[in-house]
């Protein structure tokens, strides 16, 4: 039987320097795992999926259906389906869960009923207990959400793990080991302070109260990072394991 790998590689997508690894990338180099963080926003090519143990995509600004804005979303569609293929273990977040979505062939769009933001709770579907990635997680807990668009259509064969009240996706797997949330557990409000002053306009004219939120979301740090450390370790453990 073959040993669990030695310090495995996973491939990290990051679309815009505001958007990093963070907290993801601080718990899976714990968990033993080599990050190559890869930055095409910068000038980076997004390489070939041989030699990694895994895939990670991150969330960005753009929209997973900009493709002739941001050359590389292609590519990245493109590694998706490749990861599919060959059983690469896969996570993507907010922006990287939508373009899982949408490479193989499910839609993206903005939210009808407007932007998601601050501490929501996760409603996991009864598909969830069993997930070998987010059984571990799918017990009540609250997370992160700071997007415009969501999941608006599974492509076939997506198993819905997690979605709000009001149906909006928040987790899937997308394939045996792909998968893809919709909420932040790599943010802390160091990260979401720039994200917070780029919406600071739209914002005011909601009435959100930008202070409290990131106020809030500083206060429930101990309990965020107990309930999403468990997926970057999970993932760690699906990257080491013997193909």
């Amino acid at each position: 039987m073959s040993s669990p790998k030695i310090s495995p590689r996973i491939l990290v997508i990051e679309h815009e320097d505001q958007c990093p690894p963070a907290l993801v990338g601080d718990w899976l180099a714990a968990a033993g795992c080599e990050l190559d963080v890869v930055r095409p926003y910068a000038g980076d090519e997004v390489p070939a999926l041989e030699g990694y143990d895994a895939f990670l995509v991150l969330g960005g600004p753009m929209g997973a259906n900009d493709d002739e804005r941001h050359a590389w979303l292609p590519v990245v569609k493109e590694r998706v389906r490749t990861a599919v293929a060959s059983d690469l273990p896969t996570l993507g977040i907010c922006l990287g869960h939508q373009l899982i979505a949408v490479a193989l062939g499910g839609t993206v769009g903005p939210n009808p009923l407007g932007q998601q933001v601050g501490l929501l709770g996760v409603a996991w579907t009864d598909a969830a207990a069993s997930d070998p990635l987010l059984g571990p997680v799918a017990t009540p807990r609250r997370g992160v959400q700071w997007n415009d668009d969501v999941v608006t259509a599974l492509p076939d064969g997506a198993t819905l793990l997690a979605a709000t009240g009001r149906g909006e996706v928040q987790a899937v797997r997308y394939a045996a080991t792909v998968w893809g949330v919709q909420v932040h557990p790599e943010v802390d409000v160091s990260v979401l302070k720039p994200w917070a002053d780029s919406d600071k306009g739209s914002h005011e004219a909601r009435g959100i109260d930008q202070e409290a939120l990131l106020r809030d979301i500083d206060a429930a740090r101990a309990e965020l990072d107990d309930a999403w450390r468990p997926l970057a370790d999970g993932f760690a453990r699906l990257a080491a394991a013997p193909r």
